[in-house]
């Protein structure tokens, strides 16, 4: 009887081994499967416990090289703080920011950076790249993605998609930064791409007929219909009509970068030029961890608009246009420290 109950009593002891053998991988398991469903591609994506946020690495670098550069962009800073106070009350004519006014800032959870696109600055490019940090794996290449599909908004997420609370989280923790260039030679880029191109047919539509209707006189009924055909000077009269501003908001592509991402209202922690596009785009990749493998796209494009090519364009435009249109972008050319073109003939 004894040596029977010695064997029942090891039975359970064996029974219970493997049970709790059974229970601890089963927890593995679902362990393994709640990382690989926050991380499915086993990428290693910033923030892991110890790994410093590209905010902190900006405001307390660990490098000497990117604290060299950290003196700059405390510059542009200053610069843009110093725009707002000064022009306090054009600046901020509206107090508060509603959703709507948040979709062009792009979030990346996973690198806690906010990006504010600025058309005309390079945002195809950009957008790529933030397809690539924010896909987990899906893309390695920035320029592998399509043009067209680096502005399909569904494959990006923008802050006006989360919750008040969630908002003010994000602006408060990631990085936020954008890249401007200056004005009017972001202007003639807008008119060159969005008038000048056949394939454009959408904007000749929209804005051009609109543009000639109101603008030429003696108009011809083709030219009324396809509105492929507007004139620089007659683009610049449309946009200092102060109708046009009544009507509705500027087209994103000639809108002001301080109506776009609101600077004067959200703090950017850097702001990028496009005359030195690569070097503070490698250094957002370098501030996010990212950048021993990822780098901004280069490619030698001749059809980029350049200074020479924006004198050209203005040489037509009245001097009392020229001193309209500069009150329109004034802002942008002082919160950015862009001086006053040589070629304008302010009155």
């Amino acid at each position: 009887m004894k040596p029977a109950l010695l064997e029942v009593m090891r039975m359970n002891r064996i029974c219970r081994m493997v049970l709790a053998t059974c229970l601890g991988s089963f927890i593995l398991v679902i362990f393994y499967f709640q990382i690989m469903r926050r991380n499915p591609f086993g990428v290693d994506i910033c923030c892991q416990k110890g790994s410093r946020s590209p905010l902190q690495e900006l405001y307390n670098p660990t490098q000497l090289e990117l604290s060299n550069t950290a003196v700059l962009h405390q510059m542009r800073r200053d610069q843009v703080t110093d725009t707002c106070r000064a022009n306090s009350a054009m600046s901020r004519k509206r107090r508060v920011l509603t959703p709507n006014d948040l979709k062009h800032l792009v979030v990346d959870e996973d690198h806690e950076l906010i990006y504010c696109y600025v058309p005309k600055v390079a945002c195809t490019n950009w957008k790529r790249l933030m397809m690539v940090l924010t896909g987990r794996g899906k893309y390695s290449d920035p320029m592998e993605i399509p043009a067209n599909e680096a502005h399909v908004s569904a494959n990006l997420k923008t802050l006006n998609q989360y919750s008040i609370p969630e908002i003010n989280h994000r602006l408060k923790s990631y990085m936020k930064f954008l890249f401007v260039r200056e004005p009017f030679e972001r202007l003639v880029s807008a008119y060159r791409n969005k008038f000048t191109q056949k394939y454009n047919t959408s904007f000749h539509k929209r804005y051009g007929t609109k543009i000639i209707k109101r603008q030429r006189k003696n108009a011809t009924q083709e030219a009324l219909r396809k509105g492929d055909d507007v004139k620089f000077e007659e683009f610049v009269a449309y946009l200092i009509d102060p109708h046009t501003q009544r009507e509705e908001p500027f087209n994103e592509h000639w809108q002001t970068v301080y109506s776009l991402c609101h600077p004067c209202h959200i703090h950017y922690d850097l702001v990028g030029k496009y005359e030195t596009l690569e070097e503070d785009s490698n250094y957002v990749l370098q501030l996010a961890g990212v950048g021993s493998y990822l780098k901004f796209p280069t490619y030698a494009k001749s059809t980029r608009t350049t200074d020479e090519m924006t004198t050209e364009f203005f040489q037509n435009i009245s001097s009392e246009h020229q001193t309209q249109l500069y009150e329109v972008y004034k802002l942008d050319f002082l919160m950015f420290n862009y001086s006053v073109p040589s070629y304008l003939k302010l009155e």
